[in-house]
């Protein structure tokens, strides 16, 4: 819970800082901090304009994975299909770590969806080990397809 509390005000620190600047991926950022920011920006994802939150989300790929989604146009369409369309504008959600390693940490993340239905996906976020822009930054690098997990009475 600590990790989640501090996690959470680093997040609400950096998104107060930057307005309607997307946050860029920095060393200094933990792979739990990534999440969160990807998490909480889809779960607003039209403020503080549309799309938002896809185009931060975006920001935190890592290039193994813009490599498969291609580029953001093509990724925005991805995030709006039936698998992912459930993380924008979300109600909720909650982390469970299922691993961390130096360079590798795991997440069972719990959506509610804004249609009161319960989802869960396993979240992996990779430090870039590659030299270039993104070296040494944490950036997610997989993220399943949905589990249902039923609905909300």
């Amino acid at each position: 819970m600590k990790i989640f509390t501090k996690s959470l005000l680093i997040f609400f620190i950096i998104t107060n800082g930057l307005n309607a600047d997307l946050i860029k991926p920095k060393p200094n950022l933990k792979p739990f901090d990534v999440l969160l920011i990807q998490l909480n920006s889809l779960k607003s994802n039209d403020s503080p304009y549309v799309d938002a939150g896809i185009e931060q989300t975006w920001e935190f790929a890592h290039p193994n994975n813009k490599l498969i989604t291609g580029p953001l146009d093509k990724f925005k369409k991805m995030i709006y299909s039936e698998n992912y369309q459930i993380l924008i504008n979300h109600e909720s959600s909650a982390v469970e770590i299922l691993k961390e390693t130096n360079n590798l940490s795991i997440y069972k993340v719990f959506i509610l969806s804004n249609n009161k239905k319960k989802y869960y996906y396993i979240w992996q976020v990779e430090k870039v080990l590659a030299d270039g822009n993104f070296k040494n930054c944490w950036m997610t690098s997989n993220v399943s397809n949905p589990k249902y997990l039923g609905e909300v009475i």
